[in-house]
């Protein structure tokens, strides 16, 4: 029997994170939700890489609204 990891964020990246989050919600919707200056002034995912590989607190934040939208984005 195989184990697979319960968390969700197990085996993804940040990029892919942020990508789908972008695809899903654009960077007007993430800057609203997510007030951080990378969604805010000129947004895009490679400048949006680089904050929140810098920045645990802006990471966990756009972690944690990837989790409570993966019900949205399966349907």
């Amino acid at each position: 029997m195989q184990n697979q990891s319960k968390d969700p964020l197990h085996g993804i990246t940040l990029q892919k994170i942020v990508e789908i989050l972008v695809d899903n919600y654009g960077f007007d919707t993430l800057a609203e939700l997510i007030p951080i200056k990378c969604f805010t002034s000129n947004p895009s995912v490679k400048s949006s890489l680089t904050f929140l590989r810098k920045t645990d607190w802006a990471r966990k934040k756009v972690e944690d609204l990837y989790v409570k939208s993966i019900p949205k984005f399966k349907n």
